[in-house]
């Protein structure tokens, strides 16, 4: 173990042990070809620490751990003591909760105080949503005939393979154990090559929580390598993936060669109608935080937003004003900053790429659409970006960025609003503001996505399904409906009196 964990000083003077291997069967192991990953700072592009990365034959061992747990105690444990377990881990996480936060920003790079006060706030109470699920997973008694006896018995998946993203590393977790984890699965869980640090860390307390060993075990890795073996492989009955469309479509069909079932939770576009009835002031708001929180970099951000041309100028003018007043870029661990960088080079570049070809197609760059050098001379931030003067066929308006980028288009009638709402391959989340509650149903309605805020935007709840519709994903994720992800519905016939 010791040569499997760093001593680390956070940049807000946080020391800690980094656990740096792959845990699997409640063990910290290392890679079998010693490969590893580095964690780096976006905000100042330094080193944080290398961790072992998983090959196939890792994902192997995990897998075999997992399965063993699930033939094991675990599947028949009485369901109270499967949701007590999950108590366990969020009274750890609460008491971690600071040191958690911090990791998650210094790998990430979101505000220490969103860390803290919000996606924390999100694992919690969503595991602990989920622990109070695990002992009413109920079937039915279906009545047919007085010589049947009809019922069904929700059972568990099996092994369920996992793989999160990197702009809500800890919460997609959670999102993803809790449901698989109270309806009794074993999980192999792959963290995010770019942010694997805080998983590593939760890792500890999934085994300080009493956790039987190999139900729960988590693989650091590359997508191509760790990843695609675990799409791949026939010991894992279950994918579940938060992460980008085309990576999505290469999980589906590596998927189907074992046809294993799937969750996809993938890109979007989303747009956000301001109507000209609408609380200009609360729409501006509203549409700063759907697209500058976060960095950007979240799958449902109102990134389209719709305009009536009554008050397009007016709206231009307010949003704006709002991304100066609110949107402070800045150190990460600083308490004013709203706005930290981008996770990675890689993402920085894309975000100024489609700056320019926001310019090369002819929209008007209205604010922002450059690095911002005034944190230190280093680090991957962005000036948040506004457009405006958008068509429908610029690659701004049709293609996911996930930065702090924004277009703002104008329009005339319902229909035509409606028309650009939908004309996307994209259907994850939108928004609608306007005092007009029977136009703003009618449009829920009509609009293709997979969830709609009416006089909001980003207002996600662990209690309420999400997901999207055509390229945006397959299957729910939160609430009741996350629960249907993770088990089978078997369906038992009992004749009480057909004889042959």
């Amino acid at each position: 173990m010791s040569n499997l964990t760093v001593e680390l000083t956070a940049p807000n003077g946080t020391k800690y042990s980094q656990p740096i291997g792959l845990f699997i069967n409640n063990e910290w192991v290392p890679g079998t070809k010693g490969d590893k990953i580095t964690s780096i700072n976006p905000t100042d592009e330094s080193e944080i620490a290398s961790v072992h990365a998983a090959e196939p034959e890792d994902v192997d061992k995990a897998v075999a751990a997992a399965r063993a747990a699930f033939k094991g105690p675990w599947r028949d444990m009485a369901t109270s003591e499967r949701g007590d377990l999950m108590m366990n881990l969020v009274q750890l996480i609460q008491k971690n909760r600071e040191l958690l936060a911090t990791i998650e920003t210094w790998d990430n790079g979101k505000p220490y105080s969103v860390s803290l006060n919000e996606d924390l706030n999100e694992v919690t109470n969503t595991l602990k949503y989920y622990a109070g699920w695990a002992d009413k997973i109920q079937g039915q008694v279906i009545d047919t005939s007085p010589a049947k006896l009809a019922y069904t018995i929700r059972e568990p998946i099996g092994v369920c393979g996992q793989i999160i993203p990197w702009n809500y590393p800890l919460a997609m977790a959670a999102w993803k154990l809790g449901p698989a984890i109270a309806t009794g699965n074993t999980v192999v869980l792959k963290a995010a090559e770019q942010t694997p640090l805080s998983i590593l860390v939760f890792a500890n307390l999934v085994k300080e929580a009493g956790f039987p060993p190999g139900v729960i075990n988590i693989l650091n890795g590359r997508g191509k390598v760790a990843g695609a073996a675990m799409a791949l492989h026939p010991g894992i009955d279950k994918i579940a993936f938060t992460g980008s469309t085309a990576t999505g479509k290469e999980i589906m069909k590596m998927a189907a060669l074992t046809m294993k079932n799937i969750t996809l939770e993938t890109g979007g576009k989303s747009p956000l109608l301001v109507f000209d009835d609408a609380d200009l002031e609360q729409a501006v708001k509203w549409s700063h935080l759907g697209i500058m929180s976060n960095q950007g970099q979240i799958c449902t951000a109102t990134s389209r937003i719709l305009v009536q041309e009554g008050i397009y100028d007016k709206f231009i003018e307010a949003f704006k004003k709002c991304i100066l007043e609110t949107s402070k870029v800045g150190d990460p661990f600083k308490d004013d900053t709203y706005q930290g960088p981008q996770v990675t080079k890689a993402q920085y570049e894309r975000v100024l790429s489609y700056v320019e070809a926001g310019k090369k197609d002819g929209a008007t760059l209205a604010m922002g659409g450059e690095a911002y050098k005034d944190v230190g001379g280093k680090g991957f931030f962005v000036s948040p970006t506004v457009f405006t003067n958008v068509t429908d066929s610029m690659r701004i308006f049709r293609e996911e960025v996930f930065g702090p980028f924004v277009v703002v288009v104008s329009f005339k009638t319902e229909e035509e609003a409606l028309a650009l709402a939908n004309d996307t391959t994209y259907g994850l989340g939108s928004a609608v503001f306007t005092k007009d509650v029977v136009r703003a149903h009618r449009i829920a309605r009509k609009i293709e996505a997979g969830m709609v805020w009416i006089n909001s935007s980003q207002d996600c709840d662990y209690r309420i399904p999400f997901g999207g519709v055509k390229q945006s994903g397959i299957g729910r994720e939160l609430g009741e409906a996350g629960l249907d992800a993770y088990t089978n519905k078997k369906a038992v016939h009992v004749n009480l009196g057909t004889w042959l």
